[in-house]
């Protein structure tokens, strides 16, 4: 018989923040999903306060991630910022 304590395998502390904040990517959606349908006043804004909830929870695995350099973010060129907003300010006022 194998013993199931050898099989098993152990999750990095870095493997274990990838899924915490990959989890917390489809909560998120899933809650905003359901806010957005939501016929009930009361119930929309109970799934909105979770919603803003679950968003803290994964900016805080996101940090944590960047302060031990798991999750590098590349900082946009001021040129393509400034594309960005052109053509958002042009979206909008169609």
């Amino acid at each position: 018989m194998i013993n199931m304590q050898q099989t098993q395998a152990t999750l990095s502390e870095k493997e274990i923040l990838q899924d915490s904040l990959l989890v917390q990517k489809h909560i998120t959606d899933s809650y905003n999903t359901f806010a957005g349908e939501c016929v009930n006043p009361q119930l929309r804004t109970t799934m909105l306060n979770i919603l803003s909830d679950e968003h803290c929870i994964q900016a805080d695995i996101f940090t944590n991630m960047q302060n031990h350099g798991w999750y590098n973010v590349e900082q946009a060129e001021q040129q393509k910022i400034q594309q960005t907003k052109q053509k958002m300010q042009n979206q909008q006022a169609q």
